[in-house]
């Protein structure tokens, strides 16, 4: 299983991007597909969480009111839509799938650059 993350790149603070994570190989089994994010000299934390079967979403605190992590049955896809993007948004983001729903994510996409610009 490989997971592709896209749609990264550089914006101004307000602005906004939408990422996509492509899920390919053979069928996961997913529970949850979550985004996460790294800045640097900072810890990876979940941005948002998408329990697959319910549908239900998760987001931390700060993501709350301007992200929205949706996805496409058809295509495969997960996204996060990231609006109103602020500075302190910049990080490498990464989409993971959660294949049993315990606290480890097995698959990792390979990461894709935000950059927010005030």
């Amino acid at each position: 299983v490989q997971l592709q993350a896209s749609g990264g790149g550089s914006v101004q603070a307000g602005g906004s991007l939408r990422l996509s994570c492509a899920a390919s190989g053979r069928t996961l089994s997913r529970y949850y597909m979550g985004w996460f994010r790294q800045a640097p000299g900072k810890e990876r934390e979940l941005v948002a969480r998408l329990t697959w079967k319910s549908g239900v979403t998760y987001y931390t605190n700060s993501a709350k009111g301007r992200f929205t992590i949706s996805r496409d049955n058809a295509k495969n896809m997960v996204y996060l839509q990231m609006n109103s993007l602020k500075p302190e948004d910049t990080a490498v983001y990464y989409c993971a799938a959660n294949t049993e729903g315990g606290p480890t994510y097995d698959y990792w996409g390979q990461g894709t650059q935000v950059t927010v610009s005030s």
